[in-house]
C-alpha cells in the first residue's frame, strides 16, 4: 500500500473521541490528585487546564464542531473535576486510616465524598471550577473571536 492511496482527511472511527476523553480525563485527574497531595491544597486551577485538555483531545479526534463537541468537552471536564475531588478526598482520608489512596477510594461513599469536597472547596475553588466548565464550552465550540 503506497502513501498516495491513504486518504488523509478520512473520518476517524466513532470510538476514538470517547476513548481519548476517558484516557485523558483519567490521566489528568491522576496528575491533579498527585499535585494536590504534594501541595496539600485543592489546586482547583487545574480544572482550567483540564478544560483545555478536553477541548484539544476532541479536536485531535477530529470531532466536528457543534453542540455534541461542546457537550462532550463540558462532560469530560466535569468528570475530571469529580474524579479529582473524589481522589483527593480519598487520599486524605486514606492517609489518616493507613490506607492507600485507591483502597480508600473504593471504600469512600458518594455522600461522604460530596461532604468532604464541599468542605474542602472554598469559594475561590468553586470559581475556578465554574470557569473551567465555561472555558471547556468556549474552547470546544470552534468559534473564533471577532477581530
Amino acid at each position: 500500500m503506497s502513501l498516495a492511496m491513504i486518504d488523509i482527511k478520512a473520518r476517524p472511527s466513532r470510538w476514538l473521541a470517547p476513548a481519548l476523553l476517558v484516557l485523558g480525563s483519567s490521566g489528568f485527574a491522576a496528575a491533579w490528585i498527585l499535585l494536590a497531595l504534594i501541595r496539600d491544597r485543592q489546586c482547583s486551577w487545574m480544572a482550567v487546564l483540564a478544560a483545555i485538555d478536553a477541548a484539544l483531545l476532541l479536536r485531535l479526534a477530529r470531532t466536528p464542531a457543534g453542540w455534541p463537541r461542546v457537550l462532550a468537552a463540558v462532560a469530560a471536564t466535569a468528570a475530571t473535576i469529580a474524579l479529582a475531588n473524589w481522589g483527593i478526598a480519598a487520599a486524605q482520608v486514606g492517609r489518616l486510616l493507613g490506607l492507600l489512596p485507591w483502597e480508600s477510594a473504593l471504600r469512600l461513599g458518594p455522600r461522604y465524598a460530596w461532604t468532604l469536597a464541599g468542605l474542602a472547596n472554598r469559594p475561590a475553588d468553586l470559581a475556578w471550577l465554574a470557569a473551567a466548565l465555561l472555558l471547556a464550552a468556549l474552547a470546544a465550540s470552534g468559534r473564533r473571536p471577532a477581530p
